[in-house]
């Protein structure tokens, strides 16, 4: 049975929200690794492809996003592409913090690269039929884990 979700006031409220292509194995693989950096708890994640991703979307004025990049919503701030990477990297400390010294480049220099590898990221990393489903134990860090079948 599938059920549909707003997000949680609270939950988005304290922590910063990682939006993230949910059939992309690129991006699924890269959603693993901040969990296993992000020893303090600060991310929850929700795919691009759930209502509460679109919930979250259209509260920060992006109803139309097409999901082709992570979106990192902090509060009422947003950063796309090399912005939320870098600064995703940033909150997970030493040495993976050291990477923020990237965001003095412009945008305009970082994010070509991120949009080759957007663009061509099924194609080299492949793709799901379906959404990851977090672990039981890792659910309360998704915003949209109860849209999953149980």
């Amino acid at each position: 049975m599938t059920k549909s979700v707003a997000p949680n006031p609270e939950a988005t409220m304290a922590h910063s929200i990682v939006l993230f292509d949910g059939v992309c194995n690129l991006c699924n693989a890269s959603v693993q690794w901040i969990l296993r950096r992000d020893r303090a708890g600060t991310f929850r994640f929700a795919s691009l492809q759930s209502a509460a991703a679109k919930a979250e979307l259209s509260r920060i004025g992006l109803g139309d996003f097409r999901a082709d990049s992570v979106v990192l919503i902090e509060g009422d701030r947003h950063f796309l592409r090399t912005d939320a990477a870098l600064r995703i990297a940033k909150r997970l400390g030493f040495p993976w913090s050291l990477f923020a010294v990237f965001l003095i480049v412009p945008p305009f220099l970082r994010d070509p690269i991120y949009r080759s590898i957007a663009r061509y990221r099924y194609r080299w990393f492949g793709k799901r039929e379906s959404c990851m489903v977090p672990t039981k134990d890792l659910r309360h860090r998704f915003l949209d884990w109860g849209e999953r079948a149980e």
